[in-house]
């Protein structure tokens, strides 16, 4: 893996263009640790004059001696950088050393400007694998830019003082001159209800972010985007369950294997789910060989998966690692807010980076079991929208009735307890299905903005538009007539995947200098998921009925029966005890409370009530302690 960044600047060539490309690929050096290249900073010719730019800092995987990035075609009229498993290489190179054209490497990047040279554009198209690319076309003056199907690479970009500037995290991007830093409102609105900030907003208003299938062109000043890729589910209704079997199994199988092509050793991420499980046992079958597993746990039960991961250890003989998180592990969480360079909520990126930091100390590159869940509806929400929709039969009036005495029954402590679940299911019964589901993920509920915004905040929302729902509602709109298992995966296919996990594991594992690889998010995989009806993925209640058949005779009974864990850290508890006096610390501090962003006395209350343990406002307090450190990394002093 790699970093990559660039910039496309107007005017005569300024002296101290090379020192902003360095400075950029030096917050970068975490992404590729072992070498880095740069192209430029070229003047060509065009008016008003300009200067092209591109770098990139290499994380040595493949064809290590002679892979160095930049990349050009034969005449070096073209040139790539990328940061990008491409697993179709060989069979690419094949084809395009059979049109004429002539390689200087061993690995897979130098078939993406072949490519090019050929198709075009639309060289994209017949990628397989994870990428976000940047290619210079000196011919057409025109700058490329490309990210792959579902969205394991980011890439940003900024237009600024008549210049482009792109690269693989914000902060890096932040090193060109220039950048509008002001905090873009409608993006922390996003982020309080999600707990991510989706594309193609950021948390800056000077810097987009490319969505996954996308492609980018920058050419005589103006910018298009185009998507080049949508999920488009192909209806598979005579599709026998035998037969979906064994064609997930030979999918699986196949992306698997690929993702074990590489130059250093390769382990693997095993969380004690059946998505890593089914991961080690194809890669211990191809293997042939003690294959090395990682896994973490919590010395909290409740949340505490590796006696399960061992059992997956123990059947398949792994050369097995762990590491249990403590309460003293979110001393990082200053130190992440800066690697994600904007705000992040997501919880179990704290166990995530320790696992990846455990991991590096053995391999380079690690596969793991993301994208199961979405494909293969195993989400326990799933299962609640599907009894919700049953439920859509009973008269309004009595459903509103419900979910009237749900909410005013007191919400459980127990983040994880069958009750807390309960209440929040009934909740929400009463709404349309898209609103249901907005309201099951979100995490600040909009009446709860209300009394969390001070008034100068609303103000500057009454302006903004149509808000978040928006993003989740546009996902809903292009899966309209799917059975509500396959519509609510989908839309977590194109909106949670991308914005929220696969941010987590790129700078997780990149910033411990550690490639992960996704076998379920082979795009032969997830386009054919796409396809199996929605009977075949939920079982009556039971989630993954065709991946637990056809996987049955490779995982302990014990993993095949277990229900879904998450992957989450015990914050409710940690944030009554341990972490009390550092959330009170960080939330109420003078400079927290006088930013202006929220009503001070609202903040003070969750967590006294939350200390108090009459209501559970850990997810809540996490978003809010999250936005204070991102603030204190990029917006202070």
């Amino acid at each position: 893996m790699c970093g990559i960044c660039g910039f496309i600047r107007d005017g005569e060539q300024h002296p101290e263009a090379p020192v902003w490309l360095s400075s950029m690929q030096a917050r970068l050096r975490h992404r590729g640790p072992d070498e880095q290249g740069q192209f430029g900073p070229t003047q060509f010719s065009s008016t008003p004059p300009r200067a092209v730019a591109l770098g990139q800092t290499r994380l040595n995987v493949l064809d290590l001696e002679l892979g160095h990035q930049p990349i050009p075609n034969e005449d070096e009229s073209i040139c790539v950088i990328a940061n990008a498993e491409i697993y179709n290489y060989r069979d690419l190179r094949k084809e395009l050393e059979g049109g004429g054209h002539r390689f200087r490497t061993k690995g897979d990047i130098e078939t993406i400007v072949h490519l090019y040279e050929e198709v075009g554009d639309r060289c994209f198209e017949r990628l397989r694998g994870m990428f976000a690319i940047a290619l210079w076309d000196g011919r057409r003056k025109e700058l490329v830019l490309a990210r792959d199907r579902v969205g394991k690479k980011p890439i940003c970009y900024s237009r600024v003082n008549g210049s482009f500037a792109f690269a693989s995290e914000i902060k890096s991007l932040l090193e060109y001159p220039g950048i509008d830093r002001e905090l873009d409102v409608e993006a922390l609105d996003d982020y309080l209800t999600y707990q991510y900030v989706p594309a193609p907003l950021s948390i800056f208003k000077g810097i987009r972010k490319l969505p996954p299938g996308h492609l980018l062109r920058w050419r005589d000043g103006v910018i298009e985007v185009e998507e080049y890729w949508a999920l488009n589910p192909a209806p598979m209704s005579d599709l026998s369950e035998n037969d979906c079997c064994e064609r997930v199994r030979a999918i699986m199988r196949e992306a698997t294997e690929l993702r074990m092509v590489a130059d250093v050793e390769v382990g693997a991420f095993l969380s004690g789910g059946m998505d890593s499980s089914i991961v080690v046992a194809l890669m211990s079958q191809l293997a042939g060989r003690s294959v090395k597993t990682f896994s973490i746990g919590f010395e909290e039960s409740d949340y505490n998966e590796l006696p399960f991961a061992r059992m997956v250890a123990d059947r398949y003989r792994t050369d097995h690692h762990e590491f249990v998180v403590k309460p003293s592990a979110l001393e990082v969480l200053p130190k992440l807010a800066v690697k994600y360079g904007e705000p992040y909520a997501d919880a179990s990126a704290i166990p995530t980076y320790y696992l990846a930091k455990m991991t590096r100390e053995h391999v380079k590159v690690a596969l793991n079991g993301d994208g199961g869940d979405e494909s293969f509806a195993g989400y326990p929400r799933y299962r609640a929208m599907k009894v919700a929709a049953c439920l859509d039969v009973l008269p309004r009036t009595i459903r509103n009735a419900i979910s009237a005495i749900a909410r005013r029954l007191p919400a459980p402590f127990a983040s994880k307890g069958i009750f807390r679940r309960g209440r929040k299911f009934l909740s929400h019964i009463s709404y349309p299905s898209e609103e249901r589901y907005f309201r099951y993920i979100s995490h600040f509920l909009p009446e709860e903005k209300k009394s969390l915004y001070s008034p100068e905040m609303m103000e500057m929302f009454a302006e903004t538009g149509a808000g978040p729902r928006a993003f989740l509602y546009d996902a809903f709109g292009r899966f309209k007539g799917e059975k509500v298992v396959n519509e609510v995966s989908l839309v977590d296919i194109v909106t949670y995947l991308p914005y929220d996990l696969l941010v987590k594991m790129d700078i997780a594992t990149m910033a411990n200098s550690l490639e992960a690889r996704s076998p379920f998010l082979d795009q032969e995989m997830v386009s054919f998921a796409a396809g199996i009806p929605a009977h075949m993925k939920m079982k009556g209640v039971r989630s993954k009925h065709i991946l637990r058949r056809a996987f049955k005779d490779m995982l302990p009974p014990e993993i095949l029966r277990r229900p879904k864990m998450g992957f989450g850290i015990p914050v409710a508890q940690w944030f009554r005890h341990e972490l009390n006096d550092y959330l009170r610390d960080t939330l109420l501090s003078e400079r927290a409370m006088n930013r202006g962003y929220f009503r001070n006395e609202s903040v003070r209350e969750m967590i006294e009530l939350h200390s108090l343990g009459k209501e559970n406002y850990a997810n809540h307090l996490w978003a809010l302690l999250c936005f204070e450190l991102w603030c204190q990394a990029f917006l202070d002093d």
